[in-house]
């Protein structure tokens, strides 16, 4: 009779915290319907309640037969993942997504969330340059394999960007050597954006960092060549005429 009683509340109890449950886990009786799964698990996503959100998607991917639900379901598990602050598990889902699914409507659209979850992390050339480099190369990926991307209004300014951070960055080092008089290492992080990035905004900059690297150096072959780079390519900056100044008054 003890056991029995005991049995009972012991069912009692499972049963309640099974209804205590239900407004989180959807229903697995009766017919299967994908979209409202994804329904429930993208309020669940809203409500930042990521973990539960993500069960419900593995279940659609698992349990969806026609194949229509379940790159739609994948795509959400690594939306939440970024959604949640954690974009290397994003990444890493999405990277899954285009191995599985390639040729999807919705693959550009993680290639571009892949490239976008690196740029978010961009903060300044001294921090960021490591993020805008993966970056690019993601755009840049982007733009071979998609070519027809709906993000092409927005593709090259985000290039843009990342390039000027990269450049910026190598610019930063190479002040660093040149006052350290370290002026070899100076010019071949100077030498390196040219060849990298030609159009780069500060290529004035550059240039006259590099000439004063070679006169130093005491290089005047090179430091001519990179004085004549200016005259033509900055003919109205004010480095060019600090650096024509600077043979004047030798």
């Amino acid at each position: 009779m003890f056991l029995t009683k005991a049995l009972c509340f012991m069912c009692s109890i499972l049963f309640l915290l099974t209804a205590s449950c239900s407004s989180k886990v959807v229903k697995k009786d009766g017919v299967f319907d994908p979209e409202k799964y994804l329904s429930t698990a993208d309020k669940l996503v809203s409500d930042k309640e990521y973990d539960e959100a993500r069960k419900i998607f593995l279940e659609v991917k698992n349990r969806d037969t026609s194949k229509k639900f379940t790159p739609v379901a994948h795509l959400r598990i690594a939306e939440s993942y970024i959604k949640e602050g954690e974009p290397d598990l994003g990444i890493a889902e999405y990277r899954k997504f285009l191995e599985f699914y390639p040729d999807n409507q919705y693959a550009s659209h993680a290639q571009y969330q892949i490239a976008m979850a690196y740029f978010s992390q961009i903060e300044s050339a001294d921090r960021g340059s490591g993020e805008a480099e993966k970056a690019l190369r993601e755009f840049l990926k982007l733009k071979e394999l998609y070519p027809r991307n709906p993000y092409r209004d927005v593709l090259d300014l985000r290039i843009e960007k990342c390039r000027t951070v990269i450049a910026d960055g190598e610019l930063m080092v190479g002040e660093f050597y040149f006052k350290k008089e370290s002026y070899d290492a100076a010019i071949k992080r100077l030498e390196g954006i040219f060849k990298k990035f030609p159009d780069y905004k500060r290529g004035d900059e550059v240039l006259l960092l590099l000439y004063k690297s070679y006169k130093a150096l005491k290089n005047n072959d090179k430091a001519k060549e990179t004085l004549d780079k200016m005259v033509e390519k900055y003919p109205s900056s004010r480095r060019t005429s600090e650096a024509k100044k600077g043979i004047k008054g030798k």
